[in-house]
């Protein structure tokens, strides 16, 4: 361990590689409204919050798994189309809170171009949250899982039994995965017609 008398231990959730303190007292400082997505390896998990002195407090709220038991998803929930539906979800009941503009709050995340962060973020802004976020054309392609499907028909053609492996869970819930991207769109008509509720 490090030694000396200029040696300082940072905080808990900063070596747990939770909190980047710095990022969120800028935050704190501007009092302004976090859009915050996260991710698992199961889950994408999205919240819009405001800070207060006893906790940050919870305007809008959305979990992958909702797409599942209340809009009947069959993919899987971690991946971009469900990143972008979470984000769609979670930006349209922002909305309804009364929420106009958001900063995204990736946290510790290392942003990479086209991935399921920003596919959440963009879920949020096609939904009618406004956040302050860069080019995200090369999501375009990526959101409704056409590269998913075209991978699906390539194996599908080339080498069945790696497609029966990979795509096991897709086969298992009933979904061809070759239609995922007609699927993405019947959850997210679903999605709009519902309201977000």
């Amino acid at each position: 361990m490090t030694q000396g008398p200029n040696y300082r231990i940072k905080f808990r959730r900063r070596r747990e590689g939770k909190t980047d303190y710095y990022t969120r007292y800028t935050y704190v400082i501007n009092n302004a409204i976090r859009f915050v997505p996260r991710l698992t390896n199961k889950y994408v998990i999205v919240s819009v919050s405001k800070f207060d002195q006893k906790g940050d407090i919870m305007i809008a709220y959305a979990h992958s798994i909702e797409l599942v038991k209340k809009y009947g998803w069959k993919g899987d929930t971690n991946n971009t189309p469900a990143a972008y539906l979470t984000g769609y979800l979670a930006g349209l009941r922002a909305v309804k809170s009364g929420v106009k503009a958001a900063v995204s709050d990736i946290g510790l995340f290392v942003p990479v171009k086209g991935g399921r962060i920003f596919a959440v973020i963009k879920g949020a802004i096609d939904a009618g949250l406004k956040v302050p976020v860069g080019d995200l054309g090369k999501l375009k392609d990526r959101v409704n899982g056409s590269h998913i499907s075209a991978y699906a028909q390539k194996l599908k053609n080339e080498n069945q039994e790696l497609y029966n492996k990979l795509f096991s869970s897709y086969i298992q819930r009933g979904l061809d995965p070759v239609l995922l991207p007609q699927h993405f769109e019947e959850v997210l008509n679903k999605i709009k017609e519902n309201g977000g509720k």
